[in-house]
């Protein structure tokens, strides 16, 4: 089952393409937390979502709001397209695939691969609480960009 708007967002803790372990929780303490699940690395719509929200980290900041991009992608992956596409933020990895059970956004099959993030964007608020979510079934379809900066300003 999915996290629902209202509830408190699964904690866990993900390495990011660092390997630096990042505990969910804590981030949520710091404010206003989006969560950009994605399928997969280099693919051209993950790669147009999260530099669309890489274009937009003024206007996040100025709200007060960080974004967290997941994928089950490994660590390494995610460090080279980090790189490559100038990502100001962390990328986590879920090579166990535990968040995208627990968020509820596990995808069976993408191209043939088994077991991936279905995109999904998600607002947690400083304690720790679902305030907006937006899961969307087929992968080649982006977020809502505007309803989620709406959901972000209402919380800023």
């Amino acid at each position: 089952m999915a996290a629902e708007v209202g509830s408190k967002a699964p904690v866990l803790t993900l390495p990011d393409q660092d390997f630096q372990p990042v505990d969910l929780g804590a981030e949520f303490a710091k404010g206003t937390t989006v969560l950009a699940f994605f399928p997969a690395a280099f693919t051209s719509v993950c790669t147009k979502e999260l530099c669309t929200l890489r274009d937009s980290l003024a206007q996040l900041n100025k709200a007060k709001a960080r974004v967290l991009g997941i994928s089950v992608d490994t660590p390494f992956t995610l460090k080279v397209f980090a790189r490559e596409n100038s990502l100001g933020f962390p990328l986590l990895s879920d090579f166990s695939k535990e968040a995208i059970q627990l968020y509820g956004v596990y995808l069976p099959d993408f191209v043939g691969l088994n077991g991936v993030a279905k995109r999904s964007v998600w607002v947690v608020d400083r304690q720790g609480i679902v305030r907006y979510s937006q899961i969307l079934d087929n992968p080649g379809n982006e977020p809502d960009y505007a309803k989620l900066n709406e959901a972000i300003a209402r919380l800023s």
